[in-house]
């Protein structure tokens, strides 16, 4: 016999700060993903790509539009995000239509670990119902491009290994030895870590090259190379460390951008998905680390994440130098008022 759950009411309740800041970070990070999945939908050939494109477009306008209702209802402020303005679609194609399903690929990837954390935050009901069924729209999405990718020989699998015979238990300090003489084998969960910086890093560097590629402007350019800089040594050293175990490091299968000069965004846009980049490079790094048992690997990833942080902070600096960054809502600076 099933029990029937208590309906719980909640009327009248103001967001938290928690829904506050995760609504209103979501509603740009999807406004962003509308603009750039409007113009690589705009350009797109591939037939077979065309419907999960149309319906990846689809459940970001319905998520704006959600989150936008939730603001009206509250008499909140609309974030100014993004617009049609941010995007040129006159811009010929800058990336190759595989592109396309990489970019579906990574951001729901990346959308169920931010979802994640955004949903344990929140516990206003209705917009918790709302984080859970966005939870389970992009593993949806996600399951559908991995499997196209599949079909279409574009995923690069994960390195194997073969089965232990049985649990085995640590023994010794040496378990987390790495930085002088011989190293224990990678184990599941850093090998996994791993593959996955790669991974993303492949990803940055196709990301980067496009946007130095168009861009005029001279700041930015030099700060996409950096990037692009720090994505290609990543991915040279995590793939230095696979090799070393007698792994073969992974190798994309080819780096998407055409050869098109003109810029399909605004500078504020592309400067703000960079900026956005940066604060889920710096979370799966530091995760990583946490991660991680033998000592050369923390000491690499510590180094990452200061570079990374570095990079990041050049960012923030040209973002706000040209008024592009917007400021998420702050609370009551209370000592202000007392002063007054």
């Amino acid at each position: 016999m099933s029990v029937q759950k208590p309906e719980v009411k909640q009327t009248n309740i103001e967001l938290s700060s928690t829904e506050i800041g995760g609504l209103w970070g979501i509603y740009l990070q999807e406004g962003m993903t509308i603009c750039f999945l409007t113009y690589l939908r705009h350009h797109l050939q591939d037939g077979q790509i065309v419907p999960l494109a149309d319906e990846a477009l689809k459940i970001s306008q319905g998520r704006v539009a959600r989150i936008k209702k939730f603001f009206l209802d509250e008499n909140f402020p609309i974030p100014a995000g993004f617009s049609e303005g941010d995007v040129n679609l006159a811009a010929p194609p800058l990336f190759h239509d595989t592109f396309t399903l990489s970019f579906i690929y990574m951001m729901n990837r990346l959308g169920m670990i931010n979802l994640g954390f955004t949903a344990s935050n929140n516990v206003r009901l209705d917009v918790l119902d709302f984080f859970t069924e966005c939870i389970h729209t992009t593993t949806e999405m996600f399951g559908k491009a991995v499997r196209m990718m599949l079909e279409k020989g574009i995923y690069d699998r994960p390195p194997k290994m073969n089965y232990p015979q049985n649990v085995e238990y640590v023994q010794a300090d040496s378990f987390l030895d790495g930085l002088f003489g011989s190293k224990r084998p990678l184990n599941a969960i850093e090998l996994s870590e791993i593959f996955f910086n790669i991974e993303r890093n492949y990803f940055s560097v196709i990301l980067t090259l496009g946007f130095a590629q168009v861009m005029e402007d001279k700041k930015l350019k030099n700060l996409f190379l950096k990037g692009k800089k720090i994505s290609e040594q990543q991915i040279e050293l995590f793939n230095k460390l696979l090799q070393q175990v007698s792994l073969l490091g992974t190798v994309p299968i080819s780096m998407e951008v055409t050869d098109s000069t003109v810029s399909p965004f605004s500078d504020k846009f592309i400067a703000s998905m960079i900026h956005i980049l940066n604060s889920v490079d710096i979370l799966l790094i530091s995760h990583a680390l946490s991660l991680s048992m033998r000592v050369d690997l923390a000491a690499h990833y510590t180094k990452i994440i200061a570079k990374v942080m570095a990079y990041a902070k050049d960012t923030f600096d040209l973002m706000v130098e040209n008024k592009w960054l917007e400021q998420p809502p702050l609370a009551t600076n209370r000592n202000k008022l007392l002063q007054s």
